[in-house]
């Protein structure tokens, strides 16, 4: 029985015990909620797939070539006998660029082939009219995990973690065939580009803003900004023709791509290009490769080993299939019973929704009428999809080829499906998530929400459990996704998913006022692993706050409501016991705030904790009446 007093700390108080007890894998960087529903489901999944192959039985063709993926990966031997060979034909492409205008030649093998560029870019729904395609462009990603992390105040946190990435590279170039000369050259110019990088992209806060992606340009002016790259043939020989606009995501970037990428600058940018495409081919290589080119992020993460050659394929195979494998899942251990029960408790939840803002006495009459035609609109994706998406007919290869060369085929063929999608209609159908995936999210630009089956489980949801346990859990977690509808970035979207204010105002402003109030209720918070970023985290706390609202409502409604059993169990899918480096990774780049802040922040604003466990101003766990903030 846990020493501390609930009243002090709901999080220790429920999960203590277990947390003291529980020992995290070595090839992973936490255990607990979320990740011990995933562990269970990739050894189901695993097993499953090992007997298909055994016996050669398999119930579609997706999931044959999902099977011989997985065999692949797991062939170590071939990959073993093969080593770094499978990557040289690839690195060649990056050492034959000279100048500028050669790349600017294979500009568009480089796109498909998803080689590094100075930039990224891809094709997205345009945020301001949903059912229509649009290219988004963007600075490439920095070597560091944000772009704090290059401010001078952070050095010697800086140096420390460069340094990690710095010894993965040097001990992968010293398997190619360049000269230790060049080895060292290579390394010194990567770095260097990553440095002017750093100075140009947005930091992971600024990222969380996600509706400030939307910054129209003129094709003519996105071009010129572009120089020396030929952005607008590049678009041509893509999508069959420039655009006339494009979004640029990150306006600070395009201005100052010339500093990035010029005729100067350019064996910066070839050195840069070879050292993250090496990086890169490491998981597809032999597994001395593989090991080493995942150091970076498991020192980053506090991961001892690297994950068996099985579980690594697995999770391959889940990505590249992720469809087929979720269906599969979702057919064979969903059950329709769980299905139609909690595809009630969302309904009840949109409608109790519903009931809480034509109630709220702050909001006008036209804000009110705008949020519930939202609501009423709102598309509920629950277990797995009915089929599978066209594409997969396409995903297919030749087992004989090198992992290297399979993986990065089916890579090509995405990427030439995403392009062709150019000018088309947007499919909202499409699913965000496959049925095999432990998580929940909601997407402002199609206004649904997405629970995958394999979340319904318990902790978070079982038909065993009380209806004020599964309130508490999934309950709580679906009425967080939909409160993401209300967030500081998906307020900003309409019924239809599209960027449009729809609100008075006057209650915008009330709005931003709320948030401001939901940023300085978390400011100050202190934790082992560091400080608390306020900022950075604001969406999921409205959501969070929102989800427990509308579910202590519907507890008020019912008969017997057992608070006690929700709270707890609203603390118990939380529960996780992490390693340092990971929990400090988190801290600084994640847009949730840490699972004890996630537990034990949200009840502080509701009577009904107060009440339950007769919480007074003597406990750690009471909050001013002052500076309880309820959104929604």
């Amino acid at each position: 029985m846990s020493k501390v007093r609930i009243q002090d700390d709901l999080y220790s108080y429920v999960n203590q015990e277990w947390i003291d007890q529980a020992e995290i894998p070595a090839d992973r960087p936490s255990v607990g909620g979320f990740i011990d529903l995933d562990i269970d489901v990739e050894k189901l999944l695993r097993e499953d797939i090992t007997k298909m192959i055994e016996k050669e039985e398999y119930p579609n063709v997706h999931l044959k070539y999902a099977c011989a993926l997985y065999k692949a990966v797991t062939d170590v031997k071939k990959r073993n006998r093969a080593g770094i060979r499978p990557a040289y034909p690839v690195l060649k492409k990056i050492e034959k660029l000279n100048t500028v205008a050669d790349l600017n030649r294979h500009l568009k093998d480089f796109a498909l082939d998803d080689m590094p560029l100075p930039f990224q870019f891809s094709v997205e729904p345009d945020m301001k009219d949903t059912f229509k395609k649009l290219v988004y462009i963007q600075g490439p990603s920095t070597i560091l995990p944000d772009t704090t992390y290059y401010k001078p105040e952070m050095a010697q946190q800086k140096e420390m973690i460069l340094g990690m990435w710095k010894n993965m590279a040097t001990a992968l170039l010293a398997k190619t065939k360049l000269s230790a000369e060049d080895q060292a050259k290579y390394l010194e110019d990567a770095v260097a580009f990553d440095e002017i990088i750093a100075s140009l992209v947005k930091s992971r806060e600024e990222w969380s803003e996600y509706t400030k992606m939307y910054n129209v340009f003129s094709m003519r002016k996105t071009a010129s900004l572009m120089k020396p790259i030929k952005f607008s043939k590049l678009l041509k020989d893509l999508i069959g023709a420039a655009p006339a606009t494009v979004s640029v995501a990150d306006p600070r970037f395009l201005n100052g791509f010339s500093t990035l990428f010029n005729e100067e600058n350019f064996p910066l940018y070839k050195h840069w290009a070879y050292v993250t495409l090496l990086i890169g081919c490491t998981g597809f290589l032999s597994e001395e490769l593989r090991n080493i080119g995942s150091s970076y992020t498991r020192a980053l993460t506090g991961v001892a080993e690297m994950s068996s050659a099985e579980k690594y394929a697995y999770r391959v195979a889940g990505s590249l299939y992720a469809e087929p494998i979720g269906l599969f899942y979702g057919e064979k251990y969903f059950g329709e019973a769980a299905k139609k029960d909690v595809v009630e408790m969302v309904r009840e939840i949109i409608e109790t929704y519903k009931k809480r803002i034509a109630d709220n006495d702050v909001l006008q009459p036209e804000t009110k009428e705008k949020a519930i035609l939202k609501l009423s609109k709102m598309n509920v994706k629950m277990g797995y999809p009915d089929k599978t998406e066209a594409i997969y007919d396409r995903l297919v290869f030749d087992e004989n080829d090198s992992l290297l060369a399979i993986v990065s085929k089916l890579r090509r063929i995405r990427k030439e499906d995403s392009f062709a999608k150019f000018g088309k209609p947007v499919d909202h159908t499409k699913w965000a998530m496959p049925g095999h995936m432990v998580n929940a999210c909601y997407d402002p630009f199609s206004n649904d929400i997405t629970f995958p089956a394999a979340i319904l489980q318990a902790p978070f949801y079982s038909i065993k459990q009380t209806r004020s346990q599964n309130l508490g859990g999934i309950g709580a977690v679906i009425g967080h996704e939909i409160s993401h509808a209300f967030d500081n970035n998906g307020a900003n979207c309409d019924e239809n998913g599209n960027l449009n204010n729809w609100w008075t105002k006057k209650d915008q402003a009330n709005f931003k006022k709320k948030t401001k109030a939901m940023i300085r209720e978390f400011d100050g918070i202190e934790l082992p692993e560091g400080k608390l970023n306020p900022t950075l985290v604001v969406s999921e706390n409205i959501a969070d706050n929102g989800g427990m609202a509308v579910t202590l409502q519907i507890m008020a409604g019912m008969k017997a409501p057992n608070y006690e059993e929700y709270f707890m169990n609203w603390a118990r899918v939380w529960c996780e016991k992490a390693k340092e480096e990971y929990l400090k990774l988190k801290l600084a780049i994640d847009v949730h705030a840490p699972n004890v802040v996630r537990a034990n922040m949200p009840p502080r604003s509701f009577d009904e904790w107060y009440n339950t466990f007769n919480v007074t101003k003597k406990d750690k766990m009471y909050l001013a009446p002052s500076k309880r903030v309820v959104i929604w």
